[in-house]
C-alpha cells in the first residue's frame, strides 16, 4: 500500500484545526486534517446539556462567519457551536477526514518530516501540527477512593440533573463549569455543596457592555502571561440563562452551601481547607477592579454609558462565610454523589518527539516548538490571554501557518546556477 505525502498534518478538528485548515489553506499549503471522531465533537458528547458558550456571538467566532440561530447578543449552545465549525469547514472545503485516529508519530530516520501511524494507513509529512486542545485528559483528583458508596464522576460526564441519584451534590471546582453546573442542580430542587477555590469573578456586563468588550478596550485579552501568582486561577463567568454574573454569595443566600477546596477524606468524612473567606474575598477584589478600570476608561474617553450603581451592591453575608464548614460528614448530609470540576491536563501521547517538560506540557513559543516542523494550536496562553477563546485560536493559528509557510521558503530555496 503505497504512503500518502502531505505537508502539514493537522491532527484535531475542533475549533484549533478548522482554524489551522483555513490559514494554511490561504497560504497555498498542503495538508489534511485527521479527526478521530466528528469535527467539534467534545462540544457535542464531551460537556452537559445546558451549556452555552461563555462569549456572547457577535464576539466569540471566527471572523468569515457569523452565528445565526442565537444573535449575536446570544450565547450560542453547544449544539450550535459544533454545527458552527461543521459549516465553517464547509464554507472552506477543509481537507478534514474523520473517524481516523492518528496512533503514533515520529520522526524519519536520516530525512527529514515525519511517519505517521494512523488507523487508516501511513502518511508522512513534513509538519506536524497538535491540535487537539487543553481538554483532552480529565484531572480526576484521587480523594474519595472508588470504592465509596458515593457516585463520583468529573464535569465532562455530566450532562443534566435527572442523570444524578436521589440525594445532595458536592462540586468540586468554582471555575465556570463548577459554578454553572451547581447553580443548575441547585435551581432543580438538590442540596448543593460547591467547594470554592481560588477564582477570578469578572462581571458578565457591566455599564451596557460585555464583559469581553471592557477586556478588549482595557487591552487584557493581548496579555502575553497571567499575573504572577495566578497562573492556575480558574475564571467564573457564565453565559447561561442568557449572560449573568457568577455570585456566590448569590448562590448562598438562595441555599448553596459553600466551602473550601477540598483536601482529604477519611471515614465518610471530608476535609476542606480554610481559604474560602479569602478566596470569596479574592473574587470580589477581581470584580471590583474591572469595574473601577471601566469607570476610569468611560471618564477618560467621555463615553455616554447609563450609570450602574446596583453594580456594587453584595449580597449579605452567608453563614458559610461568617462560619465555614471543615468537614461534612457525607451519609450525614445526605450527599450521594460527587462531580469534580476540576479541569484537564494535555496528553500527547501519539506524538514521539522531545517538546515536553517534565510535567508533559508543550515547550513552544506561541506554538513553534524547538523541534523542526512540530507546531502546537490551542493551548492557553498560547500568545496571549485570548487564545484558548474561539476568535483567539484563529488568530494563532494565522502565525503558525505563516511561520510553517516561511520555512517552507528556506526549503524550498536553492542557489541560482551560471548558464
Amino acid at each position: 500500500m503505497p504512503v500518502e505525502k502531505i505537508n502539514t498534518l493537522v491532527v484535531g478538528a475542533g475549533q484549533a484545526g478548522v482554524a489551522m485548515s483555513e490559514h494554511l489553506s490561504n497560504n497555498g499549503t498542503s495538508h489534511i486534517v485527521l479527526e478521530r471522531d466528528r469535527i467539534a465533537e467534545r462540544w457535542r458528547t464531551a460537556r452537559w446539556d445546558s451549556l452555552v458558550a461563555n462569549g456572547p456571538a457577535w464576539h466569540d467566532r471566527f471572523p468569515g462567519l457569523e452565528f445565526t440561530e442565537c444573535g449575536p447578543e446570544g450565547f450560542p449552545g453547544k449544539e450550535e457551536v459544533a454545527d458552527y465549525f461543521v459549516d465553517y469547514a464547509a464554507k472552506m472545503n477543509a481537507p478534514i477526514r474523520c473517524g481516523v485516529e492518528v496512533l503514533k508519530a515520529q520522526r524519519r530516520e536520516n530525512s527529514s518530516g515525519f511517519r505517521v501511524e494512523t488507523s487508516q494507513g501511513v502518511i508522512e509529512a513534513q509538519n506536524i501540527v497538535a491540535a487537539t486542545g487543553p481538554f483532552q485528559k480529565p484531572v480526576f483528583p484521587k480523594i474519595i477512593p472508588a470504592d465509596t458508596d458515593v457516585v463520583q464522576m468529573h464535569s465532562n460526564t455530566y450532562r443534566n440533573p435527572v442523570q444524578m441519584p436521589e440525594g445532595g451534590v458536592l462540586v468540586v471546582g468554582a471555575g465556570s463549569s463548577g459554578a454553572q453546573i451547581a447553580e443548575e442542580l441547585m435551581n432543580s430542587g438538590r442540596k448543593v455543596f460547591l467547594s470554592v477555590g481560588p477564582h477570578d469573578r469578572p462581571p458578565r456586563s457591566y455599564r451596557n457592555r460585555d464583559f469581553v468588550w471592557w477586556l478588549g478596550v482595557l487591552g487584557k485579552w493581548d496579555m502575553q502571561t497571567p499575573p504572577l501568582g495566578a497562573e492556575h486561577v480558574t475564571i467564573a463567568v457564565s453565559g447561561a440563562n442568557g449572560g449573568t454574573t457568577v455570585d456566590f454569595r448569590r448562590f448562598a443566600d438562595s441555599g448553596m452551601q459553600l466551602v473550601g477546596r477540598t483536601e482529604q477524606f477519611s471515614d465518610g468524612v471530608l476535609q476542606f481547607a480554610s481559604d474560602l473567606v479569602d478566596n470569596v474575598a479574592n473574587g470580589d477584589v477581581n470584580y471590583l477592579s474591572v469595574l473601577d478600570e471601566a469607570d476610569e476608561y468611560i471618564a477618560l474617553n467621555g463615553l455616554d454609558l447609563p450609570l450602574e450603581p446596583e453594580a456594587r451592591k453584595q449580597w449579605p453575608q452567608p453563614a458559610c462565610l461568617s462560619d465555614p464548614i471543615r468537614q461534612i460528614d457525607l451519609k450525614a448530609e445526605g450527599i450521594t454523589s460527587v462531580i469534580w470540576a476540576t479541569g484537564f491536563v494535555q496528553e500527547y501521547d501519539w506524538l514521539d518527539a522531545d517538546v515536553f517538560d517534565e510535567t508533559g506540557k508543550p515547550v513552544h513559543k506561541r506554538g513553534v516548538s524547538d523541534q523542526q516542523g512540530v507546531y502546537f494550536l490551542g493551548l492557553p496562553w498560547q500568545s496571549r490571554r485570548g487564545s484558548s477563546f474561539i476568535w483567539g485560536v484563529w488568530h494563532d493559528a494565522k502565525f503558525v501557518a505563516d511561520h510553517i509557510s516561511t520555512q517552507q521558503t528556506y526549503l524550498d530555496y536553492a542557489p541560482a546556477t551560471d548558464t
